[in-house]
């Protein structure tokens, strides 16, 4: 049996959150009605569109554009700040309304996730009719609207909640990806950035039609070990596994975002060594080793993406971390810009049977082991920014990603 995995997505979130926090404190009007936009400072970096309104998109407004840029294409445009506590509660109440139906969801950010309907479908039924109920539930018991995605893997599920807005329902089966997907742009599948897509086009690869049929080979010359993955996802082909989060978690993470637009990988190395001293350091404290480093982005139109990497021996030294981690930044693509940047490790485990190789020198592996324990007992005396690394203070990267 195929399994059926649903995609939940609030529409415009920030936004619609702002709305029903303004409506229930007797604001006049409903902010989703007019032309609104959520924006961050205007007085710094963080002035972007962060969540639009319909009628602001229609005049062409888009998410992850400068508010300057908006109020151009929509003179009347107003912008409100986000309140970030109210979007915690309410996508809260969201997953907790959610997990009355099955424990088996995998949360992706704070306002979608993915729902593995294949083990509860005997109790609840046919999984369009359920969609519908759950989505009229969402809005009538916590006032906005959800898009939800139903395909037999996560990718194709995520397609289906982006087709059309807001409110809706939509399926992209396995048997409906040569009708419904690959007529379409190339630029709108899942993980193409704007920059990839660009130089998709220069290929004369055009729709998802054109990559699902792609020369595997060429396309490496271009994408490297991405050309695979864009070719297996332009055929529908994706993960059927939803990871839920368990109250006990397997994994230690940590992410932040940043306060301006980054596309240099190099200046990404430092946000990634102070994310994995964090998560390292937490990690030590439990005494425990990973065997899975996971990179997260989210670029600047909030499309979040993941890549993770088995590693032969389970640790929990800053270095090797580090160093896996950025292995798998390499991989990923940053053109379009990103805004948030996280690493996780999972896969924990209590004991670490280091495998040696022969290239491997064991002496310095014990003596970053022996440092990093100096180091800690450093941190926990005076606090973790009493010391730090010299590239992290090289590339200038803010204590506050130090904290925690």
């Amino acid at each position: 049996m195929k399994r059926i995995i649903m995609h939940i997505d609030v529409n415009n979130a920030f936004l619609s959150w702002s709305a029903v926090l303004m409506l229930k404190e007797g604001y006049k009007y409903d902010i989703r009605n007019s032309y609104a936009v959520i924006g961050g400072d205007e007085a710094t970096r963080r002035g972007i569109v962060l969540a639009k309104s319909t009628p602001a998109k229609k005049k062409g407004v888009v998410t992850g554009e400068t508010l300057y840029m908006a109020r151009k294409k929509c003179p009347g445009l107003k912008s409100y700040p986000p309140n970030y506590n109210y979007y915690k509660k309410m996508s809260d109440s969201m997953f907790s309304l959610i997990k009355k139906y099955t424990p088996d969801i995998e949360q992706m950010s704070i306002d979608e996730c993915f729902l593995d309907y294949t083990p509860v479908k005997h109790l609840y039924g046919d999984e369009i009719k359920f969609a519908y109920k759950l989505k009229k539930e969402i809005y009538d018991t916590l006032g906005f609207t959800v898009n939800v995605g139903i395909a037999n893997n996560k990718l194709c599920a995520k397609m289906a909640s982006d087709f059309s807005k807001p409110y809706k329902v939509h399926t992209l089966y396995e048997s409906e990806v040569k009708e419904k997907m690959w007529p379409l742009e190339v630029d709108e599948l899942f993980g193409i950035g704007k920059k990839t897509a660009l130089k998709l086009h220069n290929l004369n690869i055009n729709t998802i039609y054109d990559l699902a049929h792609a020369d595997e080979k060429k396309l490496y010359r271009q994408f490297k070990n991405m050309a695979t993955d864009m070719i297996r996802a332009a055929n529908g082909i994706g993960s059927d596994f939803v990871n839920p989060v368990s109250d006990d978690p397997k994994g230690i993470g940590n992410e932040t975002t940043l306060d301006h637009n980054i596309s240099s990988k190099e200046e990404l190395y430092g946000y990634l060594l102070a994310l994995a001293e964090n998560v390292t350091l937490r990690l030590r404290r439990q005494e425990k080793y990973a065997y899975v480093v996971v990179v997260t982005l989210k670029d600047k139109f909030f499309k979040r993406k993941s890549h993770q990497k088995k590693l032969v021996n389970a640790t929990n030294i800053t270095e090797e971390v580090y160093k896996a981690a950025k292995e798998i930044l390499d991989e990923m693509d940053t053109d379009d810009g990103i805004r948030l940047i996280g690493v996780r490790l999972d896969n924990l485990v209590y004991t670490s049977n280091h495998q040696t190789s022969l290239f491997e020198d064991l002496d310095v592996r014990e003596d970053n082991k022996s440092l990093e324990k100096t180091v800690d007992s450093i941190k926990e005396k005076y606090g973790f920014k009493a010391i730090k690394k010299a590239s992290l203070a090289d590339k200038r990267v803010s204590n506050k990603y130090l904290s925690k």
